[in-house]
């Protein structure tokens, strides 16, 4: 499907005309006044460009466009104006970051064109953004995965802090959403260095000893510094560095637009560890919101309306079974080690099978032999 462009003005005839000169040569939409513009824009998007008029009744354009930055950041924005005062430009170009600044009465191939560039711009800056997340995402299930080798206990509470994370980010609807879920996939990645035991005696809610509290309290902050070597993960270091300590007093506002990425992601790390550790121990999911709305008043509400809606380990009951290599599949989590034919451990107790490591056991079952059966704890939905 080719990309669509949008068309905003306060005048129906000078949308009807633009309409007329265009709608065979550009997948469009047309929208009286600002706040029809945001409405669609909302209900109908994304758009790859958006163009208005600069003076329109209620929300000028410099203001709607500064609004359409915020709510769909990769969409290319252009005033068609004829209004041409240095200070409307100066507020358009600052506000609203436009593309292009275009007078009335424009040119249809002068107009064509210019859209067209927009779109080139779009395309490209989709483009960049989507090599950009596969690439970290394939970097951080790689490292997922090495923690899962090295520290399975918490590489499986990773994956349930990941799925309340999930729901609390798609219910604030939180621009670049792939932020949040790589710090929650990474959240757990400081404990790779953590005792099993340790970290058994903290999920299981016993008292650790000084020297415990103090190593697991810095599991955040290691696992910060690690990912704030990687280009493009400030953000996500700063909130993973930050599960930790309370959520920041700048969230009581409800001004979703004011929170700073790191201060949100690190309150739905904050909410997601302590919410996981409640329910682990026992608590209802109701009780468990209950008790973290006393600890962090200032926490918004929407964060644990969402955890306490999200389904633990999937929706479903995990069993016990016994297997072959031949029918291991993604999700099942190893209940006892994996050796080889000749009893050489290839895989700890306690890690989840992903789809590499599926791949390697049969390439590995193929050449020198895996023992078999293996047993496995598999998730049953109900």
């Amino acid at each position: 499907m080719s990309e669509r462009v949008l068309f905003v003005d306060d005048e129906p005839n000078v949308l009807d005309g633009i309409r007329r000169q265009l709608r065979t040569r550009l997948d469009m939409e047309t929208a009286i006044g600002a706040a029809a513009g945001l409405a669609l824009i909302e209900s109908s998007g994304p758009f790859a460009v958006v163009v208005s008029d600069m003076r329109m009744p209620e929300m000028n354009g410099a203001r709607f466009l500064a609004r359409v930055n915020q709510i769909a950041p990769d969409t290319v924005r252009m005033v068609l104006s004829g209004q041409a005062d240095l200070d409307s430009t100066v507020a358009a170009v600052n506000e609203g970051h436009i593309f292009r600044f275009l007078m009335k009465p424009c040119d249809s191939e002068k107009l064509f064109e210019s859209i067209n560039a927009g779109i080139d711009q779009y395309r490209l800056v989709n483009a960049e953004k989507h090599l950009l997340e596969n690439t970290l995402n394939a970097t951080v299930r790689v490292l997922v995965e090495v923690l899962g080798l090295i520290n399975p206990v918490a590489q499986r509470r990773a994956t349930q802090i990941e799925r309340y994370a999930e729901a609390a980010g798609a219910a604030l609807k939180l621009p670049n959403a792939w932020k949040y879920h790589l710090a929650a996939m990474l959240s757990q990645l400081g404990c790779i260095t953590l005792p099993a035991e340790t970290l058994s005696k903290v999920y299981g809610g016993q008292v650790l000893s000084d020297e415990e509290k103090k190593l697991y309290d810095s599991h955040p902050e290691v696992a910060g510094k690690l990912l704030s070597q990687i280009p493009r993960l400030e953000d996500v270091a700063g909130m993973v560095s930050g599960q930790l300590r309370a959520p920041a007093k700048e969230l009581a506002s409800g001004d979703a637009s004011s929170w700073k990425p790191q201060q949100v992601g690190a309150a739905i790390l904050w909410t997601a560890v302590r919410f996981d550790q409640l329910v682990n121990l026992g608590k209802t999911p109701s009780l468990a919101a209950t008790m973290i709305r006393q600890l962090a008043p200032q926490l918004p509400a929407s964060i644990i309306d969402a955890m306490v809606k999200a389904p633990a380990e999937g929706g479903g009951r995990r069993e016990s079974r016994t297997i072959s290599v031949a029918n291991l599949g993604v999700g099942m989590i190893l209940e006892s080690e994996v050796l080889s034919a000749k009893g050489i451990r290839l895989v700890p107790k306690g890690v989840e099978i992903t789809n590499s490591l599926l791949g390697r056991l049969r390439t590995i079952a193929s050449g020198v032999g895996v023992a078999e059966p293996i047993k496995v704890s598999v998730l049953v939905r109900e």
